[in-house]
């Protein structure tokens, strides 16, 4: 019976496993398309960035719902416990990237029919690039449970933030050059935010992976290169009607 039991708790978080997984997938798929969607002024690819969303939003409930059920019926402890309370965490985390990647998507809708600004569209595909390759690897580490590169996630953020102290200044430099970019700037700058967000959350599922290898959280403080925060020149991105 016991064996039994095993058996069945083993099949259960196996196939929640399975369904953060398939989460991390659409949540990439998301990242590249909302990107491609913004570099190629494509509203039709913009909006199934924004129909997607919902089903990463329904994947989440039931991958929390999963895993709270493993919780209350197998009592997991030690290491097992701290696999399902991960799961919950990462798939928290994923459902904030979508999330974002939707806004960058509602955010194309409007840009488009606006005068493109030179440079920006792909300076920002670059960006959301980086933030989905450390996305893959973070989602690496989880399966191969690879603390190493988890931590190579979490230093590699850095760069996200970096390029996102590049777009602000250079986003306010067209906005002083000529006021009537003020209005695509502030949109463009709102979606490099958006991103330098998601590169937050890959960074959080990166740190579940080491928690879950060592029990312990990350030795170091996370590593931040955004410095526009303080920056007096600009006011900072107001949120769209239905922006989470």
């Amino acid at each position: 019976m016991a064996q039994h039991i095993a058996s069945a708790y083993d099949r259960d978080l196996e196939a929640v496993q399975a369904k953060i997984m398939k989460m991390g997938g659409l949540v990439e798929q998301a990242i590249f398309d909302a990107s491609q969607a913004l570099e190629n002024r494509d509203e039709e690819m913009a909006e199934k960035v924004r129909a997607g969303d919902k089903v990463i939003d329904e994947l989440e409930e039931i991958i929390q719902e999963d895993a709270a059920r493993i919780i209350a019926l197998r009592a997991p402890t030690a290491g097992d416990l701290r696999i399902v309370l991960s799961i919950m965490k990462i798939a928290g985390n994923l459902e904030r990237i979508g999330d974002y990647a939707k806004n960058m998507a509602k955010r194309t809708s409007v840009l488009v029919q606006m005068q493109p600004i030179t440079g920006a569209h792909s300076a920002l595909r670059r960006m959301a690039r980086e933030v989905e390759g450390m996305l893959r690897d973070a989602l690496d580490a989880y399966i191969q449970r690879d603390a190493d590169l988890a931590q190579d996630v979490i230093n590699r953020d850095r760069d996200v933030d970096q390029m996102y102290n590049a777009l602000f200044r250079e986003f306010l430099t067209f906005m002083m050059e000529d006021p009537r970019n003020i209005t695509a700037c502030m949109h463009l700058h709102f979606m490099a935010k958006n991103t330098e967000r998601m590169g937050d959350h890959v960074t959080s599922v990166a740190e579940q992976v080491i928690y879950l290898v060592t029990g312990l959280p990350p030795e170091d403080a996370r590593p931040k290169q955004d410095n526009t925060s303080v920056d007096p020149n600009v006011a900072p991105p107001q949120p769209m009607s239905g922006d989470k």
